[in-house]
Formats: structure tokens, C-alpha cells, sequence
């Protein structure tokens, strides 16, 4: 099944994600390592520096020194840095930070998107928004998505998501938040190209995706099904196995009445349903 972006999602899940509170804002985002940081003191020029948080959650300041950051909003930091300020050096600092990078919360996105990478998570975002973000799906994307999450010391966790439920239903309960270090991985279908000839309604080409539902009976529905005229006991698979053709009997009547499996089908196989001599 391929799905356009705004047709989005049924989850299926295997394991529970734990869902944040309330939705935070860009100014209440936790600062980590490696976010760029823009800090101006009003009227104390020398003191104005945009620097990197280090991967020990501090940075370094003039007159300062080494002031940890890590957890904290930009408003706290303000006020850790007017405080330290206000302290020895100036009366009544007045401290602005700005983020200028969103390095240390970040999701990578991977598989049949319109724009693969890694995206800043600023605030509560949902893997909805995040697709939504990364372009969309494309034409190619399967009918699920793959969500690894990394757990504690070092360990990670695979959660598989089913591609319709949110959409046809509408459940906000499957769109769900994501955490940082996420990596959402929407594999592309891979398709096969089967040709069916004889009597079926739609005779030609078709594409199948590659797994175990590419089957004679489905590819025979996937051609409109049989015409009035058509056997149902002499169907012909054509494949070419080590550069010789291979041609193979499939009795359809016994596959519909449950007495043999339906017959799997490989890239480039042909179908030939012929006509019924009654």
C-alpha cells in the first residue's frame, strides 16, 4: 500500500512509547550539548559571545569562566549569567541568550521520505509533524514505519508502527511524541513487474510489491480477475531460471477451494490464463 503524505498513519504498536506532558514551546526547550548559544549583556559589549555548549553540558564566559547549562532554558541561563554577573562584576545585568542551534535534541528521519536527514525536535513533536517535516512520503513508502529508540546505557528499542489506523480513524493516540535520538526508518516497498495475459479483464503489466502476498490469485485480482471465459485449471507461470524457460501448471480451482497453496511468484514472471474449452 503507498501513501501520500496527509494520508498518513495506523499504528500498530509493539511496544508502548512513553508520552510526554504538556506540549512545551521553543522557550522552554532544555539546552544540551552541542547547541550554539548567542549571549549578549546589554551595554557591556566585551561580554557579547556566541559559543558552543560542550559535551559536559557547560560554556565558557568571559570573567565567568566554565557555567553549566545543561537542562536549562534560555531564560535560566539568563538568569545564571545575570546572577554570576550581579555578583562581582555589574549591578542589575541585563543578560539576553539566544539559540541559534538545536544540536542536542534531534531525530534522524530515514527510508522513502522526500527529504531523509536529521531534524531538530524543538518542543513536543509528533512523528506526524516530523514526516510532515521531512517532506512527506514518497510514492514508494510501505504500509509501515519503523521507530528506534535508544534506552538507557546504550541500549535501543525497535517499534513498528502500521501505516492506516490514524488516518482512516483519526486516534490521536497513534500519532505519537517523539524523544531525541529517535531515528523513524519508512522502508520503500520494493515492486516486481508481472505480466498476465489471456482471460482477465485487465490484461498487461503489473507491479507487485516484493514479499509473500505476490501470489497467482493476487496478481490475477490485481488484473480485474478472470473474464466468464477463462480456465481455471490450466494456468501457465512462464520464468526463466539460470538463462532456460521454466513453465509451470498452477490449477487455480484447487488454490480457491483450499486444496493446494497458492503459487508464489518471482520478478518477471508471465501468467497465461487461457480459455476454457467448455
Amino acid at each position: 500500500m503507498n501513501f501520500k503524505l496527509l494520508r498518513l498513519l495506523p499504528l500498530v504498536f509493539i511496544v508502548i512509547l512513553p508520552v510526554r506532558g504538556e506540549a512545551q514551546t521553543e522557550f522552554e526547550y532544555a539546552i544540551g550539548a552541542k547547541d550554539l548559544l548567542q549571549i549578549s549583556v546589554f551595554d557591556v559589549p566585551e561580554l557579547n559571545i556566541t559559543v558552543r555548549v560542550s559535551e559536559d553540558g557547560s560554556i565558557n564566559l568571559p570573567l565567568l569562566g566554565k557555567v553549566e547549562v545543561k537542562g536549562l532554558t534560555r531564560f535560566e541561563v539568563e538568569k545564571r549569567i545575570a546572577a554570576l554577573l550581579e555578583k562581582n562584576y555589574l549591578k542589575n545585568p541585563q543578560v539576553t541568550v539566544f539559540i541559534k542551534e538545536y544540536l542536542s535534541k534531534k531525530v534522524s528521519v530515514v527510508g522513502a521520505v522526500k527529504n531523509p536527514g536529521n531534524y531538530e525536535l524543538i518542543g513536543r513533536q509528533t512523528i506526524l509533524e516530523i514526516i510532515s517535516t521531512a517532506g512527506g512520503l514518497t510514492s514508494d513508502a510501505s504500509d509501515r514505519i519503523i521507530v528506534i529508540r535508544q534506552l538507557e546505557e546504550g541500549n535501543s528499542t525497535s517499534l513498528v508502527i502500521q501505516l492506516e489506523d490514524l488516518v482512516l480513524e483519526g486516534n490521536p493516540k497513534y500519532n505519537i511524541p517523539l524523544l531525541p535520538g529517535d531515528i523513524i526508518n519508512i522502508p520503500a516497498v520494493r515492486f516486481m513487474s508481472i505480466y498476465v495475459f489471456g482471460q482477465v479483464k485487465n490484461p498487461g503489466l503489473i507491479k507487485m510489491s516484493k514479499d509473500a502476498s505476490a501470489t497467482v490469485m493476487r496478481a490475477i485480482a490485481q488484473a480485474g480477475g478472470f473474464t466468464e471465459r477463462a480456465s481455471r485449471t490450466a494456468v501457465t507461470v512462464t520464468r526463466m531460471e539460470k538463462g532456460k524457460e521454466i513453465k509451470v501448471k498452477v490449477n487455480l480451482r484447487r488454490i480457491l477451494t483450499g486444496r493446494e497453496n497458492d503459487y508464489p511468484l518471482l520478478d518477471g514472471d508471465v501468467i497465461y490464463v487461457p480459455e476454457s474449452i467448455l
